[in-house]
């Protein structure tokens, strides 16, 4: 089942099977002896591990796009995941979400940009934030 609260979609439910093309795709020049089987995957199952704690979120801007998440990327975002250093976040701070990657180290704890024209936001005492879920994937659309 899929439902929307605050803009924010959550999946689970029916299965969304689509064709699997067996092996790899090239991305250099196509052998033309290549045979291709195809078999039927459920999105559900290789996007998603907790289908209860997992929500997707459409990104905005570009402060991520040297780590892979570029402006309309849809962001797969699993709530059942404890951050570690390194792991893509969704985070509330002071009120505001932001996608950034989680920095933990020696007692410190950073939200870092994939892009180095933005600040990292380094935490004051009274600052709140609020770990929302992992990024475990990212989808992208081309048309």
């Amino acid at each position: 089942r899929r439902w929307l609260a605050g803009g924010i979609a959550f999946l689970g439910g029916p299965p969304l099977p689509v064709p699997w093309v067996e092996g790899t795709v090239p991305a250099g020049f196509p052998s033309p002896a290549a045979d291709f089987a195809v078999k039927r995957h459920d999105l559900n199952e290789l996007l998603i591990t907790h289908p209860a704690a997992t929500f997707m979120w459409q990104a905005r801007g570009l402060s991520m796009i040297e780590l892979g998440i570029a402006d309309g990327d849809i962001l797969v975002v699993n709530r059942a995941l404890t951050p570690k250093h390194g792991d893509i976040v969704v985070a509330e701070v002071d009120g505001d979400f932001t996608v950034k990657q989680f920095y933990r180290r020696s007692g410190v704890v950073q939200l870092r940009a994939g892009n180095p024209t933005f600040p990292p936001i380094l935490f004051r005492d009274g600052q709140t934030l609020t770990i929302c879920g992992v990024v475990t994937a990212t989808i992208k659309r081309f048309k």
